[in-house]
């Protein structure tokens, strides 16, 4: 949008619109006086919620006059933006800002800064509430207009989340090892080909192509780079309660979707007790069964719901319990009841790859021979292992509606065993 000076400056003379807005800044000693704050975070956080638009700084919007910004100032009015994105606005905006130099009417020689805002994946709040553009202003969204925007950008989207692409990312990102276990005899032999046909990348509303969430979950070493809640935070206490003083073990599991589901396993495995009788040969009771532990993350890293920023899995053990914390709702018409029963994907594109994706995790009784099976077998496995090892039937619960709890209650200690 707008790729040069030129043509920015031949859009300024068309004057503002959807995708354009122009403020005037003023200074109080060494600050920005005019616009309010809070006023400009609405503006910004309106475009990101509309379209990806740029907003020109020492521009008057009914002139349209290029006024420009004091060379002594540029980098108060760049460190101004910059705190309005990070702390007036939630989640937290990613802009560019450029100054840029340019002639003014009257041949004088000025400058401007140029702040890019890029249509978002989330759904931004400003002080004043959630806002969208409409031509050349603000609008405050109804409740209606609200709810569909929050829709439109989660599970519920005729383009699902998990296939849209991520604004200002680069293809690049995609490491070629990671994406390349994707391929069979059939698929084209062109890389971007491939990875257009797979969804890995996609093109985005400027014509340009960029990876998608699923892409960069999957085939890009660090997927929090860019999706910030995209990782596990696993911690093993000590007793029954979260306490933070009685942590024994702690880690943020980070790294593309299949590393994320063994480093889970590989966390339980280690701070699990495992029990030891003579009867008379050696038997072995581990507090959990491993293959059910296995099925449990990995549904919970292909059907969380990446649209909630700022939630992450986490994953808790205790002395007598594993719980872990998946972050939305449950996808479609599915209750916990029909858990068992039924099957529903929230992220249809992230599932059939982690199909794809193989078994990395040894596990004893799996007969995988990749990440995922989707004929819908992991819950009845989950509980029907876990009930057999502990007695207790494993426990899924809805928080408020906004994350599922899934409670797999650890084997007792057998009669005479010692711990090893």
């Amino acid at each position: 949008m707008f790729e040069n000076t030129e043509s920015l400056l031949k859009q300024i003379a068309l004057g503002e619109d959807s995708v354009l807005e122009f403020k005037t800044i003023e200074f109080k000693g060494e600050r920005v006086s005019v616009p309010h704050r809070n006023s400009m975070a609405d503006e910004l956080a309106a475009m990101a919620n509309t379209a990806s638009g740029v907003l020109v700084l020492g521009v008057e919007d009914r002139s349209r006059r290029i006024l420009g910004l004091p060379k002594d100032k540029l980098d108060v009015v760049e460190t101004w933006v910059r705190d309005i994105c990070n702390d007036l606005i939630e989640p937290q905006l990613d802009c560019i800002i450029r100054k840029i130099r340019v002639t003014a009417e009257d041949g004088s020689a000025k400058v401007i800064i140029r702040i890019d805002v890029p249509r978002s994946l989330f759904v931004h709040q400003s002080p004043g509430g959630y806002f969208c553009r409409i031509g050349s202003s603000k609008r405050q969204m109804r409740p209606d207009v609200l709810a569909r925007l929050f829709q439109q950008r989660s599970q519920t989207r005729l383009i699902r989340f998990d296939e849209q692409t991520i604004p200002k990312a680069d293809c690049q990102i995609l490491e070629e090892g990671l994406w390349k276990r994707f391929k069979t005899v059939l698929s084209p032999v062109d890389s971007q080909e491939f990875l257009g046909k797979m969804k890995l990348i996609s093109m985005d509303e400027d014509g340009l192509m960029r990876p998608t969430v699923s892409g960069v979950l999957m085939a890009s070493k660090s997927p929090e780079s860019l999706i910030p809640s995209a990782y596990i935070q696993a911690v093993c206490y000590r007793g029954l309660e979260r306490n933070a003083a009685h942590q024994l073990d702690a880690k943020d599991i980070i790294g593309p979707l299949d590393v994320q589901v063994l480093e889970g396993c590989n966390f339980v495995a280690r701070n699990m007790r495992v029990y030891a009788i003579k009867a008379p040969h050696r038997i072995e009771t581990p507090q959990f069964s491993m293959n059910a532990v296995f099925e449990a993350i990995v549904n919970a890293v292909a059907h969380r719901d990446y649209s909630i920023y700022g939630s992450k899995i986490r994953l808790h053990l205790f002395s007598d319990r594993l719980e872990l914390f998946s972050p939305g709702a449950i996808p479609n018409t599915l209750t916990v009841d029909s858990l068992t029963e039924r099957q529903s994907a929230r992220n249809e594109l992230l599932t059939s790859l982690l199909a794809r994706c193989p078994m990395n995790v040894d596990v004893m009784g799996s007969q995988r021979s990749y990440l995922m099976d989707k004929r819908g077998e992991g819950v009845p496995i989950i509980i029907m292992e876990s009930e057999r090892l502990s007695g207790r039937k494993p426990e899924y619960r809805l928080l408020d509606e906004a994350e599922l709890k899934l409670t797999i209650y650890a084997a007792e200690c057998p009669h005479d065993s010692i711990a090893v």
